[in-house]
């Protein structure tokens, strides 16, 4: 697996997985009916966020990230990322692939930390991951999330000191 800089001629690639787990509305806070020209404009971000993709030897997108400043000013020394693996190519590593990229990507400009703002309670593989990758949950907002099947569930805040 390759992960290196998203190009504008990825996004086709992208989309199809990006819009199958936002419509699901279980993992992201992003509207359910979120339509392409938006994904994009959330997704691929300009500097000083960058977004990259996990490709296998066959060039097929596996999952995505984007990494960006949490906040700006005084607060843009702490870090956050977002990520996305094709469905399709679950279980294979590409989500742990791409958390320890953005980990040494955050530690080579200078960050300080990462915050990942909003981790949903219910999803247990992308919590067990960020832990195992030296996360913390640091608080959890009761009901800040509304999954469609089970309702109101917690949103983790998770970080990790670099």
């Amino acid at each position: 697996m390759l992960i290196r800089e998203a190009t504008a001629a990825d996004w086709p690639a992208i989309w199809p997985f990006f819009h199958v787990i936002v419509a699901a509305g279980e993992t992201y806070p992003y509207p359910r009916d979120l339509e392409e020209p938006a994904g994009r404009q959330m997704w691929m971000l300009p500097p000083p966020g960058r977004t990259v993709v996990a490709v296998d030897a066959d060039g097929t997108v596996l999952g995505s990230a984007k990494m960006n400043p949490n906040s700006t000013g005084g607060g843009s020394h702490i870090a956050s990322a977002s990520f996305m693996v094709d469905p399709r190519c679950a279980r294979r590593g590409v989500g742990r692939a791409l958390g320890e990229h953005v980990l040494t990507w955050a530690r080579a400009e200078g960050y300080r930390g990462i915050q990942f703002n909003s981790v949903v309670e219910t999803n247990t593989a992308a919590v067990t991951l960020w832990r195992s990758l030296g996360f913390e949950i640091m608080t959890t907002i009761p009901e800040g999330f509304r999954h469609p099947t089970k309702g109101f569930v917690g949103f983790h805040i998770m970080y990790r000191r670099l």
